[in-house]
């Protein structure tokens, strides 16, 4: 126990250094390509161990209280310098002395109060200086009468109560100038003189609470091209006071959003007749009453925003001298829905009469209850009108809801989230020229007969996905053969089964989306003629049995033909299989999408024509084993591959090779290291698939040639054996008629004189009938042969035994016909098989043949006669065939028996 404190003081002195560690591994910044990244570090002072090399050094988010030049002596190329987002409250002169290459200083966020003549003295170079969000409350003398060549100066969030940052002409180049959220109250001539021979562009003097403009307090800055003055709470008076102030300056872009601008006269803008304005920002105001002629005066504008405002009603002279308007934005510009009808915002017939050059108009987000007849009369040059959430009660589109707009090149409308529930026959005749329809997200439910797309001979996309209920006919699309792109996502989409198929008319589609349908039944020539076809949307559907097998006329290869596509999506169709043929002759295929199915097998050279596969998707499958026959095509060029989720079998045979190739290839697999997790065998369950190790693997080469050849082997010996047992005799058979043939039958032997007969035939009496039956023939057909037969050939008055054995004598063989009544006969047992095997023996004759009738053992043969079938020649023992057709075949074997010699050698 006397050790005990010291090893708590061992274990704390070891987590210690453990900490100190961490800290300093903390405290590491990033150094890439000439800039140093040392920001939340919480560091304290300035990094000493940086490459003196470095051109950017970012110090911001850390606990900086100073920067003393000494610590940037080392780093003396720096040109832009970041240390916002610390504490430090001055600023050493000295420091643009040390970094005379500096050109961008960030002190944002910082605690500086004061700034002197002298703080950047030594700073000439800058040209983007940042000192916003400080506490700097006044500007005394001339502090940035060096900058000479400053172009942005940021002093916005601070406490400053005036414009005025010099007492003599100085920031000759500047050209921004931001001084927004301060406490200026006036803007008054004077102010802005320090910036007499600028060249200031952009000045932001937004958020702050502004109540006088001075007569010519902008006459120092003439060149100035853009006012920011939002969240200023400039009344009306306010603002037809700072439009006169503008007048005959260079101003381009005004935006006065957020000042409560509640409504405009015919006088508000009319201070800026003589100016260019371009661009005027109206949003955020809550404006409600445009009075007529209020844009009269501003006959260069080309940029209009009014969005996020109240108004109430649009007259034909709302935005009258507005002659070069090409941006209008009236998102969410009118009354909001209330209760009360009455409240619905107006916009009458032609209020927007004049905009002859208008080219964008966007009304999203509104509550207008209908299109008028004339509602968009005059838009002659528009080609984008969004109306998206625009109208209350647009159900039915007929052929007079944009009849307002037949003299305009509308290139795209947008109709989305309006609750159009139908779309009437000849709807958007009068858009000759439009080129993209989006009527996604509304209600429509009905057959579209093809009659709805009249007059759209330009067209190029229809987006009609997230609608209720569409059902399809064979000419729904056949009056815009131009279509190139169609969504159809998520409508329960209806008949897609018809044939011809309703695609069939769009030869120049290059994007089709069939997706979130339940799109069970489908022909295989749902797709034909889409030669065009790049991209497919097709999950979440129900197509697994589309490509079974035992689908009724076979799997539906709906893919054929589609030599172009590239990015195909099946994802969530439940399949199980895949045909091998399914993904043939898609040579551009980049991208496939299978994942969220059950697949489990696939079939090798399933991916061969996929040699352009960039994107593979097979997460949440069934997949155990990546094989090199099934995926090593697909995955040659890949780029991505995401196979997570899946139950893989960490096995040699099944991700041996997926491992390897893992481990070598440059292929984005997002979640390796965490998703791809062995599933068997139980003791690598819940292995990563990338640490499975194939070193023994590679050890079972030699024994799987080895088991490949003995199997090869024994089948080869299986097939013969089987060959031999049910084709052997036809074998034989063409096999003694080949060689006799080549080297030419050898006939009988000249019979000697002493052999009168071919051949003695013992048998049992009651074989009589067979032996008649079968050798009588036999000698009628050769005149060569003739054989002993008992009852024929015995001479008359000779005692049986002595008649026996002369014929024995007088015969060249002696042909036993073997059957079990042979052996139970008994002058056969014990005369006759006795005096021929004696006499054989006696004259070294190779002379017995034998032939069975019956299939009789050899033991039983032994038994009864003595004799084994190993004593004769293969070729002297015969079989009587079964089958009639191989009678030929034993004649011709008894026939060589019998001619062969009888030498025993």
């Amino acid at each position: 126990m006397k050790g005990y404190p010291s090893y708590l003081i061992y274990c704390f002195g070891g987590l210690l250094s453990l900490w100190i560690l961490c800290v300093s591994s903390t405290n590491q910044c990033t150094v890439r390509h000439e800039v140093a990244d040392c920001s939340h570090l919480k560091l304290t002072h300035i990094p000493d161990d940086l490459p003196a090399n470095i051109t950017a050094l970012n110090l911001s988010h850390n606990q900086l209280r100073s920067l003393p030049p000494t610590n940037f002596t080392r780093y003396s190329q720096l040109t832009i310098l970041d240390a916002g987002f610390n504490s430090i409250s001055k600023l050493e002169p000295e420091l643009c002395q040390t970094l005379p290459s500096l050109k961008i200083l960030n002190l944002q966020h910082n605690e500086l109060s004061q700034i002197s003549d002298k703080t950047f003295v030594f700073c000439m170079d800058l040209i983007e200086l940042y000192l916003m969000s400080n506490s700097i409350h006044k500007i005394k003398s001339n502090p940035f009468r060096s900058q000479k060549n400053l172009i942005k100066l940021d002093l916005s969030h601070n406490g400053l109560s005036s414009t005025k940052l010099g007492t003599e002409v100085q920031l000759e180049n500047l050209r921004e100038l931001f001084l927004s959220k301060n406490k200026i109250l006036a803007l008054r001539s004077e102010e802005l003189n320090f910036l007499g021979n600028s060249s200031l562009q952009k000045l932001d003097l937004s958020s702050n609470p502004l109540k006088e403009f001075s007569p010519g307090c902008f006459h120092a800055v003439g060149k100035l091209s853009t006012l920011l003055l939002n969240n200023a709470q400039l009344d009306l008076h306010l603002t037809e006071k700072l439009c006169w102030e503008l007048s005959n300056t260079s101003i381009q872009n005004l935006s006065l959003a957020n000042n409560q601008l509640l409504a405009t006269r015919d006088t508000t803008f009319s201070g800026l007749k003589q100016t260019k304005l371009t661009l005027l920002d109206l949003s955020y105001n809550n404006l409600r009453d445009i009075g007529n002629d209020s844009f009269s005066w501003l006959p260069q504008l080309r940029y209009l925003s009014l969005e996020y405002n109240n108004i109430q009603c649009l007259s034909p002279r709302s935005f009258y001298g507005l002659s070069n308007l090409r941006f209008l934005n009236l998102k969410r510009a009118f009354t909001k829905q209330s209760i009360s009808l009455a409240s619905h915002p107006k916009i009458d017939d032609f209020s927007f009469q004049w905009l002859k050059y208008l080219e964008y108009l966007n009304m999203d987000d509104n509550n207008i209850p209908g299109t008028k007849g004339n509602m968009f009369t005059g838009l002659v040059s528009l080609k984008y009108l969004s109306l998206s959430k625009t109208f209350t009660s647009l159900q039915t589109l007929t052929n007079e809801t944009f009849l307002s707009l037949v003299h305009s090149p509308l290139l795209t409308l947008n109709l989305t989230k309006n609750h159009i529930s139908k779309i009437a026959s000849g709807a958007f005749s009068s858009l000759g020229q439009l080129r993209i329809l989006d009527l996604g997200l509304n209600e429509i439910e009905q057959e579209l007969t093809g009659q709805e797309w009249r007059g759209l001979r330009n067209i190029f996309e229809i987006y009609l996905s997230y609608n209720k209920y569409l059902q399809l006919t064979s000419n729904s699309f056949a009056l815009v053969p131009s279509l190139q792109r169609l969504m159809l996502r998520r409508v329960a989409l209806k008949n897609v089964e018809l044939s011809p198929s309703p695609f069939h008319p769009l030869r120049n589609l290059t994007i089709l989306d069939l997706s979130n349908n339940n799109i069970a039944n489908i022909n295989e020539d749902l797709l034909e003629g889409l030669e065009n076809l790049e991209i497919l949307d097709f999950q979440h559907n129900n197509l697994a049995r589309l490509w079974k097998h035992a689908n009724p006329g076979g799997p539906v290869n709906f893919l054929k033909g589609l030599s172009r596509l590239h990015i195909l999506n099946l994802e969530s169709n439940g399949f199980d299989e895949i045909p091998v043929e399914v993904f043939k002759n898609l040579f551009e295929l980049k991208s496939i999408n299978l994942g969220l199915n059950n697949l489990n097998i696939l079939l090798p050279s399933i991916f061969d024509d996929q040699l352009s596969l960039r994107s593979l998707n097979l997460q949440k499958n069934l997949i155990t084993s990546v094989e090199k026959n099934v995926f090593g095509p697909a995955f040659q060029n890949l780029s991505s591959l995401d196979m997570r989720f899946n139950p893989f079998d960490c096995t040699c045979e099944s991700i041996a090779w997926f491992v390897s190739w893992i481990n070598q290839t440059h292929t984005d697999i997002p979640e390796l290291s965490s998703h791809y997790l062995c599933n068997t065998p139980p003791q690598y369950h819940g292995f990563p698939v990338m640490l499975f190790d194939t070193s023994s693997c590679k050890d079972s080469a030699p024994f799987e040639l080895l088991f490949m050849i003995n199997t090869s082997v024994l089948l080869v010996f299986i097939l013969m054996a089987l060959l031999i047992h049910f084709e052997g005799w036809r074998i034989s058979f063409y096999w003694n008629v080949s060689v006799h043939r080549v080297l030419g039958f050898k006939e009988i032997e000249a019979q000697p004189e002493h052999f009168e007969y071919t051949a003695y035939i013992i048998h049992a009496h009651k074989d009589t009938n067979w032996v008649w039956k079968h050798f009588s023939p036999m000698e009628e057909q050769d005149q060569s042969l003739k054989f002993c037969l008992e009852e024929r050939d015995f001479e008359a008055g000779v005692l049986g035994l002595e008649a026996i054995v002369n014929s024995i004598r007088r015969s060249r063989k002696i042909i036993f016909v073997i059957t079990y009544n042979l052996l139970k006969d008994p002058l056969c047992r014990r005369f006759k098989v006795h005096h021929a095997v004696q006499q054989a023996i006696e004259q070294n004759l190779d002379s017995i043949i034998l032939i069975f009738l019956q299939d009789i053992p050899d033991y039983k043969l032994n038994h009864a006669l003595c004799l084994r079938r190993g004593m004769f020649k293969s070729r002297c023992i015969l079989n009587w065939p079964v089958q009639k057709e191989r009678i030929n075949a034993f004649h011709h074997k008894l026939q060589v028996a019998l001619g062969s010699r009888n030498s025993a050698h």
